[in-house]
């Protein structure tokens, strides 16, 4: 369950080597799923007023709907990507099939460093959110319904400027025409029709509320560079040639970057850091 963590270190996901929790809100309330292995079976629970839709779709969040079998083909176009799907060859994409609570850090993590985006991420859920059922050490994400009721200057301590907010605003309250896309395109178009969101925040959404193999985050700072390293031997590129490089997989594009970010290949560095803000202080 790990793909359902669009931001690094999200609360709202714990795994460990044999058992993961998630935490979120579904169309019937607040829930926890926790998924465990014993032997060769995944064993579900649910707790919360949101149980039995977790349950429901227990299969689809562990990622055993992924269907991986045009995957195979399409990896040994590259040496490289043939090597990672063997190694990888346990990884699932997810399929929450909410798309709110993977949209509010998504938002959060536009045009910021990790550390800026993680850091206001942490104080909405301890501003908003609740104990979770099941496991209260673990919060339980906002309502749409309230984030969309909060003005401006609520989210200003927690580091994030006004751009940020009112996309934030304008998505919470737009939530339940989000939730009724009928798929990845459909999730996509809805996303980008409505103001300060783009393909890059789209393409994080959807790759774990629908499981889209192919979503890829264009636009992203690292990603282009990351990939035309692992795929050329390039350590620069922009979002043309990344895309350039992964269209023999498409279908898969966004599996294989998943696959190099897990493998941990980056680009050689080069200059200063991006510098951490505090919007809070401004």
């Amino acid at each position: 369950m790990a793909g359902l963590a669009v931001i690094r270190n999200d609360p709202t996901v714990r795994v460990s080597a044999r058992e993961a929790w998630w935490v979120t809100r579904t169309p019937d309330g607040p829930g926890t799923l926790r998924l465990c292995r014993e032997g060769s079976t995944l064993v579900a629970q649910a707790y919360g007023a949101g149980a039995a839709w977790l349950l429901d779709r227990a299969d689809a969040i562990a990622g055993l709907r992924d269907d991986l079998s045009s995957f195979a083909d399409v990896a040994g176009r590259h040496s490289l990507v043939h090597r990672l799907a063997h190694v990888y060859r346990g990884r699932r994409m997810p399929a929450s099939g909410v798309i709110f609570p993977h949209l509010l850090p998504a938002i959060l993590g536009q045009k910021v460093t990790y550390q800026e985006a993680y850091r206001a991420y942490r104080a909405i859920l301890r501003h908003f959110g609740e104990p979770a059922p099941g496991l209260p050490d673990m919060p339980v994400p906002p309502a749409a319904e309230a984030i969309a009721a909060t003005p401006y200057y609520v989210f200003h301590p927690f580091g994030v400027e006004q751009r940020r907010a009112d996309t934030l605003r304008r998505a919470a309250d737009r939530a339940t025409a989000l939730e009724r896309a009928t798929s990845s395109a459909d999730a996509t178009r809805r996303l980008v029709s409505l103001p300060g969101i783009g393909p890059w925040t789209a393409a994080e959404v959807v790759r774990a509320s629908h499981g889209d193999p192919d979503a890829v985050s264009v636009g992203d700072y690292h990603l282009p560079n990351f990939v035309a390293w692992a795929l050329a031997g390039e350590p620069r590129a922009d979002d043309r040639r990344m895309l350039e490089l992964l269209e023999p997989f498409r279908g898969h594009r966004g599996r294989v970057c998943r696959l190099i970010v897990a493998a941990g290949i980056g680009a050689p560095k080069y200059g200063p850091r991006a510098q951490i803000r505090s919007f809070a202080r401004f």
